[in-house]
C-alpha cells in the first residue's frame, strides 16, 4: 500500500514496549496504518531486536514508515547500519528514519572495550558514515572509533533519514551538523524552542546545512475512572528519571527531577505537563503545544497505558486522543 500526504495524519506513533512476540507488533502496525499514523517507530530492543522485528512488521503490515528510536551505536557498524536501514526502507516500500544513540555511559560500558571518551564526536562520525553511505559514496575512512572502506550495493529503495538522539544542547548542535531529524524523549516543549532549536540551527549553520527537523517522543495519559496517572507515568519514566542524563536535562528544563528520587520526579513530570495527561481533548491541546514549539514531529507514546493495563487500553487511548486531534470527526 502506496500512502501520500493527503492520507497520512501528522502524528506518529510508538510501539511501547520491547517487542517479545510478532502479533503485538503487528497489531500496533495496523493500528498505525488504519490511524494514517505518519509513522511507527520502535526503540531499541534486547528481546526481538529491533530491525529484525521491524523487517517482520514490513512484511505483515506493508506501505508503513517505521523508524527507530534510537538504535544504539554500541551494537552495531555503521556499514551494518546503513545496510540494515536501506533494507528496512525496501522491505518496507516506505520512508526510514534511522535513529541512533550511544546510550548510557553504563551501557558503553557493557559493550565496548573502551567507553566513548568523547561521545559527541563518535556519535558526529557514525551518523556521517551511515549517511555517506546511504547516499553511495565509496567510503575510505579511518577514524576515532570506526573504519569503513567500503560502499553499498547499489538497490532501489524509498529514501532514508539519519536521526540522531537528542537531549542536551551538544548532542543537537552535533545533530545540527549531521543529522537529518533530532530525535527527542521527555524533553518539555519549552526546551525544545527556547534551547534545543538554537543548538539545531548552530550546529547546521557551522555546516553550511539545513538544520534536522524535530520528532519528539511525547508521553500522554488519558484521564479515566480509576487510573492512577501516577502509576502510569512512573511505568512509563521511572526508569530514566533514575538516571543523570535524563535528569540533567530536566533540570536545565526548570523541572525538579533528581535520579535519586524519581518517584518526586514523576510529580513533576505530570504537574509540568511534560507527560500529557487529561480528557483526550486536553491532550490533544497539549500536543499542539509541542507543535508550536517548533517540533515537526510528535510521536505518541503510550507506554505508561500499555504497562499498567495492557494493550487494548492503551490503542483505546491512542484511538481517542487520535480522533481529538481530527476535531471528533
Amino acid at each position: 500500500m502506496t500512502r501520500t500526504a493527503d492520507d497520512t495524519r501528522a502524528t506518529s506513533l510508538i510501539f511501547p514496549s520491547q517487542p517479545d512476540t510478532l502479533a503485538s507488533i503487528v497489531d500496533f502496525g495496523r493500528f498505525a496504518r488504519k490511524q494514517r499514523a505518519r509513522r511507527l517507530w520502535i526503540g531499541q530492543s534486547l528481546r526481538i531486536e529491533s530491525h529484525l522485528a521491524m523487517a517482520a512488521l514490513a512484511a505483515h503490515v506493508p506501505g508503513l514508515p517505521l523508524g527507530s528510536s534510537v538504535a544504539l551505536t554500541p551494537l552495531m557498524h555503521p556499514y551494518e547500519a546503513a545496510v540494515e536501514a536501506r533494507s528496512l526502507s525496501a522491505l518496507s516500500g516506505a520512508t526510514y528514519v534511522a535513529g541512533y544513540g550511544p546510550g548510557a555511559p553504563e551501557f558503553q560500558k557493557a559493550f565496548l572495550k573502551d567507553p566513548y571518551d568523547k561521545p559527541l564526536r563518535a556519535v558526529h562520525e557514525y551518523a556521517s558514515l551511515v549517511r555517506r553511505l546511504l547516499d553511495g559514496e565509496l567510503v575510505d575512512h579511518r577514524g576515532e572509533h570506526y573504519a569503513v572502506t567500503s560502499s553499498l550495493i547499489p538497490m532501489p529503495a524509498p529514501p532514508v533519514e539519519v536521526g540522531l538522539g537528542v537531549l542536551r544542547t551538544g548532542m543537537a548542535r552535533t545533530a545540527g551538523r549531521v543529522a537529518d531529524v533530532a530525535i527527542t524523549w521527555l524533553t518539555p516543549h519549552w526546551y525544545v524552542a527556547e534551547q534545543l532549536r538554537p543548538a539545531l540551527e548552530e550546529g547546521a549553520a557551522q555546516e553550511g546545512r539545513k538544520a534536522p527537523r524535530v520528532a519528539a517522543v511525547v508521553h500522554a495519559a488519558v484521564t479515566r475512572p480509576a487510573r492512577n496517572l501516577r502509576r502510569c507515568a512512573h511505568a512509563a519514566a521511572g526508569v530514566h528519571l533514575s538516571t543523570g542524563h535524563y535528569t540533567d536535562m530536566l533540570r536545565k528544563a526548570g523541572i525538579d527531577a533528581d535520579p535519586k528520587t524519581p518517584r518526586k520526579g514523576v510529580d513533576a513530570l505530570i504537574d509540568s505537563g511534560v507527560y500529557v495527561t487529561g480528557s483526550p481533548d486536553e491532550v490533544a491541546a497539549g500536543l499542539r503545544k509541542f507543535r508550536e514549539s517548533g517540533v515537526d514531529e510528535v510521536i505518541l507514546n503510550l507506554s505508561g497505558v500499555y504497562f499498567t493495563e495492557g494493550e487494548a487500553a492503551a490503542l483505546r487511548d491512542l484511538r481517542d486522543i487520535l480522533h481529538a486531534e481530527d476535531g471528533g470527526e
